[in-house]
């Protein structure tokens, strides 16, 4: 199998495109649909399906709700870092509240790794 498709997941993303959070729709609407390089929006690669992925800079970019601070999803996170990681993607991280009350520091943050 492809490490980054897996087609099981492909009605699963569809259906997160279509249901995206406030802050997901804000940093994509806003910001990442018009930059100068690809970036799909919930993107299955291998078993997880991410938010945001620019293959261009081997990036991916996650927007966190509180369920990503709990222990549960701490430990969650982690393995799929890693996972990601090991296929040589970078993982950008922040929280809606970043978005929410930071939204040009997270885009300067994202140019920055781009």
């Amino acid at each position: 199998m492809n490490k980054t498709n897996n087609p099981k997941l492909k009605h699963n993303a569809q259906e997160l495109r279509k249901d995206m959070t406030k802050e997901e729709r804000h940093l994509w609407y806003d910001f990442l649909k018009d930059l100068p390089v690809t970036v799909n929006r919930q993107k299955v690669i291998g078993n997880y399906i991410v938010d945001f992925y620019c293959a261009a800079a081997k990036i991916i970019i996650e927007l966190d709700g509180s369920q990503h601070y709990e222990k549960q999803g701490l430990k969650y996170d982690s393995k799929r870092d890693s996972y990601l990681s090991d296929l040589g993607i970078a993982v950008l991280r922040y929280s809606n509240e970043d978005v929410n009350k930071n939204y040009d520091g997270v885009c300067e943050d994202i140019l920055k790794h781009l």
